[in-house]
């Protein structure tokens, strides 16, 4: 699906080809950088709030100021996805530790921000939700502040190309015996005995926000939600497995490895929870998402 056309860099909006970056910016030097990813549905920001706090979060956690304010950080988003006719797709939210004349690790004492955004057309409730995707087991390589959303991303973008040379889209990341999530986005399993597990907050795993919404809602409807650790093995043994995050929402892993799950088709508890979390869009469930009623 394409990009938008319109962006905004530092302050202005302009179209896309024109947006230029300093090569000396930190970003691109260190990977100094925080970043968030916001869905749009129905032309409406989705859990903005969320996104907006845990990007206060890193921001501080990664010395760089935080140019605006909450209010003002939504109002750039309507703007973008007005301005690019957005009803369906992602909102990126860059913020670099910017550029200054020179090159060194430690940089100024304070830092001057590079401030993008940029919009992203593409269906968010479509085949992959519908039908499933197959994920992989990766050793997670990645560094110990996982916590914090930066644009520090190798280790993903490597595991995505693993998972892509397996016949699968994801891979679920195991360090010392126990998976720590997908490879961008939060992991599920459902048990043979009907519990609901996802791995618990720690700098371990990034606190996801879609995460936080499903969880909030299945309780809503007087599940529980365990909060823990899962090994390889749990996840081979689950009746159901699914991701959760902005961008692929809630998408069924129906294959691990070599292994169907369960039954080799989204399980009812997945269905369960893309339903629910639909409605939260104000989707009309019946007609975008049928295969989720069933």
């Amino acid at each position: 699906m394409p990009m938008g056309d319109i962006v905004y860099l530092n302050g202005a909006f302009t179209q896309r080809q024109d947006a230029r970056i300093s090569p000396l910016d930190r970003g691109f030097l260190f990977a100094h950088a925080a970043y968030e990813v916001t869905a749009v549905y129905g032309g409406r920001l989705v859990d903005f709030e969320g996104h907006v706090s845990r990007l206060r979060n890193t921001l501080d956690a990664i010395a760089i100021p935080n140019p605006h304010s909450a209010a003002d950080w939504e109002d750039l988003h309507v703007q973008l996805l007005h301005r690019n006719g957005l009803q369906e797709g992602l909102i990126y939210l860059q913020v670099t530790a910017g550029a200054y004349d020179g090159r060194d690790f430690a940089g100024p004492d304070v830092f001057t921000p590079t401030v993008l955004l940029f919009a992203d057309h593409r269906p968010l409730i479509g085949p992959v939700a519908e039908h499933g995707i197959r994920a992989i087991f990766l050793n997670d390589i990645r560094w110990r502040r996982r916590d914090i959303k930066t644009t520090q991303l190798l280790s993903q973008a490597l595991a995505y190309r693993s998972a892509r040379e397996a016949g699968a889209q994801t891979a679920f990341m195991v360090e010392d015996g126990y998976v720590t999530e997908a490879a961008s986005a939060n992991s599920w399993i459902v048990t043979e005995d009907d519990q609901i597990i996802t791995r618990n907050l720690s700098s371990d795993i990034l606190p996801g926000i879609t995460r936080a919404h499903v969880i909030a809602r299945l309780r809503d409807r007087g599940l529980t939600v365990e909060e823990r650790a899962f090994t390889p093995d749990e996840a081979y043994a689950a009746r159901e497995i699914f991701t959760t995050s902005a961008g692929a929402m809630i998408a069924p892993v129906v294959q691990l490895e070599d292994r169907p799950v369960g039954d080799g088709k989204p399980g009812p508890v997945t269905r369960l929870v893309q339903r629910l979390y639909y409605e939260a869009l104000g989707a009309d469930v019946s007609k975008v998402a049928a295969w989720a009623l069933a």
